[in-house]
């Protein structure tokens, strides 16, 4: 890792390789890293999250994961974030205690979604106590309604979040409110926050109010496309910029169809990279081998701006 480098650009969120019969698969994790940093020019990492099937993890699994990903990223990654979000809270502090001993770069939390907060006061109450057990961590809160039903607006939460959290660094916003985003970046004037978005077929619109940079699936196979769509936009060379992100969003809109999901993520990734990602954990359950042969075509069938 790289203390004191500034979090931007694109972070993977990382998939959890598993054997054949459901076990987490420590052992390619070095290859994963290096194909990220070599092939698709991705050096910072979200592990544990949602791609990561995180929350389908037990705590043992987590920790070995979050440790992994530390050493292997050692001399080689920027930002090693691991997401310590839990349904229990106790549970979610131990796994922040762990991040802090090893090392990680900065930790995330999710809202928990069972027993749901239902204000700002709630949601703040549990982030701190996390939090706290972390204390010389920067600390991101893991925004994504869809999949939470919290839906406690950023701008709301970020009003005074400093004063109870003074280790909240920024958020993952995984929501397609870019009116909440954008309100969120406007009042953010002394840049003391960082953005992160996390719906990657709006990435350029969320990059043109002003986000820092994105945490995404895609970015594991399609991280080299999408610096070249961060590198027009910063031009600024916007028509090009569009174009790599209409062919992302064409790749995406095909697959969605089909039934895309973290279990499908894992059956691209294996046919990019070479890495064998293994299947998912139940209740999801593998891709079928007529969508990773529609999806590989489509993939291949693109023919992006650079040439490649």
């Amino acid at each position: 890792m790289t203390p004191g480098k500034k979090l931007q650009g694109l972070v993977a969120a990382t998939i959890t390789p598993m054997t054949p019969d459901g076990q987490i698969n420590l052992s390619v994790i070095r290859q994963y890293v290096d194909y990220l940093v070599n092939e698709q020019n991705v050096k910072n990492v979200f592990v544990n999250g949602t791609t990561g099937e995180g929350l389908s993890l037990n705590i043992q699994e987590r920790k070995q994961l979050a440790e992994e990903w530390v050493c292997q990223g050692k001399d080689k990654l920027d930002h090693v974030i691991i997401h310590v979000g839990a349904l229990s809270l106790p549970d979610s502090q131990e796994l922040a205690r762990h991040a802090a001993s090893i090392g990680a770069s900065a930790i995330a939390v999710i809202a928990p979604f069972f027993f749901k907060p239902t204000n700002k006061g709630e949601l703040v109450a549990f982030l701190q106590k996390v939090a706290s057990e972390a204390p010389a961590v920067p600390f991101y809160y893991y925004h994504i309604p869809p999949l939470t039903g919290v839906k406690i607006h950023v701008e709301e939460l970020l009003d005074g979040i400093t004063e109870q959290i003074p280790t909240f660094q920024g958020v993952k916003f995984s929501d397609t409110d870019l009116l909440d985003l954008a309100q969120c970046i406007n009042k953010n004037e002394r840049e003391q926050f960082v953005f992160l978005y996390g719906v990657d077929e709006q990435l350029l619109s969320a990059l043109a109010i002003g986000a820092n940079g994105a945490v995404g699936s895609t970015y594991n196979y399609l991280g080299q496309k999408t610096n070249l769509m961060l590198q027009a936009f910063a031009k600024p060379d916007l028509a090009l910029a569009r174009k790599y992100q209409f062919l992302t969003g064409e790749f995406l809109s095909f697959v969605i169809k089909l039934g895309f999901g973290v279990a499908q993520t894992k059956a691209v990734m294996t046919v990019v990279s070479g890495i064998p990602m293994g299947p998912p954990r139940l209740p999801l359950v593998d891709a079928s081998e007529e969508f990773i042969v529609q999806a590989k075509a489509k993939l291949d069938s693109i023919a992006w701006p650079d040439g490649n």
